[in-house]
This record gives C-alpha cells, structure tokens and sequence, in this order.
C-alpha cells in the first residue's frame, strides 16, 4: 500500500541466506498466497542466496578496511568463558587477536565501543541504541555463509531502497544493518517502519507452530482475497472517518505509515470472518455462484444429481448466511441428495425427544399436500399446523426442518420447500414418520 500510494517500487526479495530455514516448499508458498492476494511485486522475486558472491565481496572489503575481525570461538566455548559474565552475549575475545579469515572462523562486526545508533523510525519515532549493548556480531559464519544483516544491506544499497517495512521484531538489527550500511559508504539511510506484532487472543506472538497463520488455509476455507487483504490492512492501522471496509484502492489513497499503531495487532479469526461475509453478501449473483464452484464440485452428492438452476434459485438465500465459501455445501445440500445429511444431535433435539414431532410431521404432509407450492402458501399452511398443535410458528418448523433437510439450521424453510418441490418435500415426510415408528436414529 506505501509503494502504490507514493508511485514506488514494490520488490519482492526472498532472504534465504539461512539453509536450514529454506526449503523450495516454502518460497512457492509465499508466492501463491501473495498472488491470491492480489500484491503483485513490480519487481521479483529476487533469491538473496543466488547474490552471495556478491555479500563476500563485501566482507572481503570490511575486513580490509578494518571493520571486520575473524573469530574462532564456538558457541560452546563462549557460554564457558562468560558464564560468570554479568552481561551475557560475546565478550570481545578474538577483536584484538588480528587473526586471519579462514575455514572454521566467523566474521565479527567491531562495534565502536561508545556511542549509539539511532533509527529514525516512521512507526516509533526516535530509537536509541547504545553501543556498549550491542556486541560484536557475526556477518559471517564460521561456514563462510554470509548472514542476514549483512546479505539484506549489501541488497538494499544494489537495489536502491528507499524505505525498509518489516516486522517489529526486526529492530533490534536495525542498528547493526545502519553501522554496516556506514562502514560500506552507503551514504544516506534508507527509512525504516517497523510494524506492530500480530498477536493471538492471548497477546502471544503469532507463531506457525501454534496458531493458524497460513493463508492458503484462509484460501481453502472459502475467504475471499479481497476480505482477506482488506482484514490485514487493518491490523495496527485504521483509515479515517472509521469506516474499515473499503476496496483497496480506496486504501491505498488514505493510507500513512505515521498512523500505524506501535502497539501490537490482534489477529482477530472472528472479525476476519465478519468482514469475509460482508463481501460475500455483496458480491454479485454470478460471481458468488463461480466462486462457490469449487466447493459445490466436492459436495456430497452424485454429480450428475447437481442442478445448476436449482442452486441458483438457493444461492441468494445461502449468500446471506454464509461466512466463509466452504458453507454453501452444508447449505443446499438437501436439494441435491435422495437422503438428507442427517446431524445426529439435531434429529434427537427436534425429533426424538419431542413428543409432539411425529404429529406435527404428519399434520405437515396433510397441509402440504393441496396447497399452493409457493413459499408464502407453504408458510400458511404451517402456520396453520403450528396452531393446531398449540405451538408458535418456529417451534413448529423444528421437526419439518430437520426431516427435509437432516439439520436444525439452514436456509429459510418454506424457500427450500418451494425449491424442493412438493413430490420430495413429501416423501421426505413420509419417511421421517416411518423412522419415528420404527425408533431409527441417525448411525443406526
């Protein structure tokens, strides 16, 4: 949204310098969720690990120029070493031991010993860093593999970035990136924003191990990738006047790093899902009926008993109740299958432990079977019943609901009726009452 809203360049750079944490599974996820979503760089991806001739290049250069020193200490040997240290982390040991690079010893960064670094920061403002707290880090690895601090502002100084926007917890290298970026001549810093955590409704930080954070699994439930992308533009920023669903191009226009809030950002599935329904129900007939494609294809019902007229004569009524795509099949299923989708706990709730069903079953069948077939004749015709058996109208409807369509919830009944039609409507009827008098049960 900053690169669009300021004519800028958006860049997408895989930083996979880190073997371990890289696998080619994992780049093609980023890049389909990105495109599902609609954030199409201009330019990328471009892979970090493919410049790294380029990172020990500059190495090469720091170590002569006096910035860099070898180390061969192993981690092991410096949590020995310090163990009784009142700071912990590395202590210097190798800065002064001029000793050569070479297979087994790291690259130290010689952070000046007085001082600080400040990041100018668009999110938070001023940050200090003094340096006595900042020890010597390594660039790189004892492997020869080039780390990430130095990888990322060697790339920022070639591809000519103007603005750094990342994750909170990236600060604490911000200042290590800007003393690299000075001992490489770099000249004027690019600005930096670091956008608030994402928490779970504990106030935990997001985590992949522990929380549902990949997109392709919102993509799978059925959110919609404008919901989505307008969701995660509100996480740690509003737009002004209040209102939060908008086209993203609407966003664009208003959006200002300077507004985005430093504290952290509830990743809140329950709002997501509320604004997901919203573009649901507003998106138009044909392309909610494309879009619940996918889902209607894996319904439980033989395809040949799928009825696209039928569906779209359903789709309106379902459109409303949806959440996510993934409940148009629990929806209409009832029209597209000889046996309804029995739920368990529904048949008990409305069927076996009211006394009254099997009564207010067969008074049904009667009604049903000379009224006119529309839902208006068929809602008088119940409403007709209901004051018959000394019932209001929806407590009626329970046990008509669930032996037409096996569930206690749906889509509006007399609706359904009309779009089921008379002969099935009442074969279902027929069917339930045989059920009650024999004491089946769904699972029997």
């Amino acid at each position: 949204m900053f690169a669009r809203r300021h004519g800028g360049t958006f860049i997408l750079r895989i930083e996979d310098t880190d073997e371990e944490r890289n696998r080619e599974e994992w780049v093609a996820g980023i890049c389909e969720a990105m495109a599902w979503l609609g954030l199409d760089p201009d330019e990328g991806p471009y892979f970090q690990s493919e410049r790294s001739d380029r990172h020990r290049e500059a190495a090469r250069l720091l170590f002569e120029a006096g910035y860099l020193y070898a180390c061969e200490c192993t981690r092991d040997v410096i949590e020995e070493r310090t163990r009784s240290n009142a700071t912990p982390g590395y202590d210097g040991f190798c800065r002064e031991r001029a000793l050569s690079p070479g297979p087994g010893r790291a690259l130290r960064f010689k952070v000046p010993k007085d001082g600080e670094t400040v990041v100018e920061d668009l999110i938070r403002g001023e940050v200090s860093f003094p340096h006595r707290a900042i020890e010597d880090f390594v660039v790189v690895k004892s492997s020869g593999t080039p780390l990430f601090v130095l990888a990322n502002v060697v790339d920022d100084l070639d591809m000519g970035i103007t603005h750094v926007i990342r994750g909170e917890d990236l600060l604490p290298s911000t200042p290590k990136a800007i003393l690299i970026w000075q001992a490489l001549g770099g000249g004027g810093l690019p600005a930096f924003a670091h956008l608030p955590m994402l928490v779970n409704e504990k106030g935990k930080k997001l985590s992949k191990r522990r929380d549902p954070v990949a997109v392709e699994s919102y993509r799978d439930q059925g959110y919609l990738p404008d919901a989505m992308r307008n969701y995660l533009a509100l996480l740690g920023w509003s737009p002004p006047g209040g209102t939060e669903i908008m086209p993203v191009e609407e966003m664009v226009e208003s959006f200002d790093l300077g507004a985005v809030n430093h504290s952290p950002a509830f990743f809140d599935v329950v709002k997501l899902t509320h604004v997901n329904g919203e573009y649901i129900r507003a998106m138009e007939l044909d392309s909610f009926v494309e879009a619940c494609r996918p889902w209607l294809d894996q319904g439980p019902w033989q395809p040949e008993c799928f009825d696209e007229l039928v569906f779209r004569r359903l789709a309106p009524l379902a459109q409303e109740r949806m959440s996510v795509l993934a409940d148009v099949v629990a929806l209409v299923d009832f029209a597209f299958m000889d046996e309804p989708c029995w739920d368990p706990a529904s048949w008990a709730k409305a069927i076996g432990r009211d006394g009254q069903a099997r009564s207010i079953l067969c008074a049904a069948a009667k009604a049903y079977e000379s009224c006119r077939w529309l839902a208006a004749d068929i809602k008088e015709a119940t409403l007709a019943v209901a004051e018959e058996a000394g019932r209001k109208l929806a407590k009626a409807q329970a046990p008509i609901r669930v032996a037409l369509t096996g569930r206690t919830v749906g889509l509006p009944l007399f609706e359904s009726l009309e779009v089921l039609g008379r002969q099935r409507a009442l074969l279902r009827l027929n069917r339930a009452i045989e059920r009650i008098d024999s004491g089946w049960a769904p699972g029997d």
